[in-house]
């Protein structure tokens, strides 16, 4: 199957039980103790950046965004968690999640965005690391793998400090 039978859609409070379903198997227990969860700790996420994944009636996928702030500077947004039930991954849901996601950022207003992950999988969406020393995260985090996206040109120049949610 491939990503355009996929039926991207606003997510609902309907579909939080299996979004939290598929983090648990993406993540694991210890999820709650990373760097990225911690800074969405007790923040709604931007609900109209809040996409989930459909394919043939069930729940696939999906992305959140938290607005974040970086040395107290507004504008930015924390991508995840994005998350794809095992069983379809590879087939161009987390790149669809993604796309659209940072479409509708854009929309949005939002400056950059940052998220921890793998380069090889988000340096395809224009993500790159961030410079040692320019952002500082809560808890443990490797350093190598905080990446960040600027959708405003010279917005990332101006951030830097801790980032809060």
């Amino acid at each position: 199957m491939d990503a355009t039978k996929l039926d991207i859609r606003l997510e609902q409070l309907s579909d939080e039980p299996a979004l939290s379903t598929l983090s648990a198997q993406a993540f694991g227990p210890g999820r709650f103790a990373r760097s990225a969860y911690r800074i969405r700790e007790g923040i709604a996420p931007i609900a109209p950046l809040c996409l989930t994944a459909w394919r043939e009636g069930a729940l696939v996928g999906g992305i959140r965004f938290t607005a974040i702030a970086v040395g107290g500077k507004e504008g930015g947004l924390l991508l995840g968690p994005l998350v794809v039930d095992p069983a379809h991954a590879g087939q161009g849901i987390g790149r669809a999640l993604i796309a659209a996601g940072l479409e509708g950022a854009k929309s949005q207003g939002f400056g950059f965005v940052l998220l921890v992950g793998d380069m090889p999988y988000y340096g395809r969406f224009g993500f790159a690391p961030v410079p040692p020393g320019q952002m500082t995260l809560p808890g443990p985090v490797d350093l190598a793998r905080v990446l960040a996206l600027e959708i405003a040109p010279g917005t990332l120049a101006g951030m830097r400090g801790p980032v809060q949610g």
